[in-house]
């Protein structure tokens, strides 16, 4: 990934050439530093990992919710940051009984 020296936002390629969609700003594309950036592609490809030995209590805090499947009262909980910076985090929930996964957004 590229950013832009004027205006600081992301670049994209143009041939030999990085863009910036912003400004229209265009540096030369150095194919030294280019493979030492990780593309998305490549983390796709990445291996399933086996959660199957880890212990319950290592996955990750809980919380008291109730579950929208099973109605149980507790879950698993991830922050993750998936919107723009100044928009709050989304909570991403586990049961802890019955494993069915949803997500709370601030409204």
């Amino acid at each position: 990934m590229e950013f832009c020296d004027d205006c600081g936002s992301m670049m994209k390629t143009d041939d030999d050439v990085w863009v910036c969609g912003s400004c229209g700003a265009e540096k030369p594309r150095d194919a030294d530093s280019e493979a030492a950036m990780t593309s998305t592609a490549e983390r796709e490809d990445s291996e399933v990992v086996d959660m199957s030995d880890v212990d319950e209590a290592e996955i990750g805090p809980t919380t008291t919710v109730i579950c929208p499947e099973c109605g149980h009262d507790s879950a698993r909980y991830e922050m993750k940051q998936i919107r723009s910076a100044d928009e709050s985090e989304t909570r991403f929930l586990t049961c802890v009984e019955c494993d069915h996964k949803w997500r709370e957004d601030d409204h």
